[in-house]
């Protein structure tokens, strides 16, 4: 059992760690485009490639929650995968060439808070494991907080 509780745990701190890379390389990119060192093209392009992956990974990770039975960590992703499932069924995850200048803002701007939404729930499933790990082995183990 806790070789399996740790197959999700490994899981989803990689899965975590995959979208905020992903951010990370969002956000470089419409810095580069910030400050005119790549077209918008090439800029659009890389950044449209992995606008779907992104919204998978998410889902993912809300369901790693769910199945784990972390319910408040999967209620944490639920206003996060709402707004994914809202901004793709209108449309508007893809960057518009012609309009990224005038969306560069805003993009950036939401790039830069779902990088920190990530970064606050990556803290909080390292913390719930390291709760969990304690509370559940009847050995001593090493904690992940001294």
């Amino acid at each position: 059992m806790l070789s399996f509780l740790l197959f999700f745990y490994i899981y989803i701190f990689r899965v975590s760690k995959y979208c905020i890379w992903v951010y990370l390389l969002q956000v470089m990119c419409l810095a580069d485009l910030e400050s005119d060192y790549v077209n918008p093209y090439d800029s659009a392009a890389e950044i449209n490639i992995i606008v779907v992956p992104e919204f998978v990974l998410q889902g993912a990770l809300c369901f790693l929650h769910l199945v784990m039975g972390h319910w408040l960590m999967c209620l944490a992703c639920l206003p996060y995968l709402y707004y994914d499932v809202k901004v793709y069924t209108g449309r508007r995850h893809l960057l518009d060439v012609t309009e990224i200048f005038n969306q560069l803002p805003w993009e950036k701007k939401i790039r830069l808070y779902k990088l920190g939404y990530l970064g606050i729930l990556l803290v909080f499933s390292i913390i719930w494991y390291g709760v969990n790990d304690e509370c559940s082995c009847s050995m001593p183990f090493p904690s992940l907080f001294f």
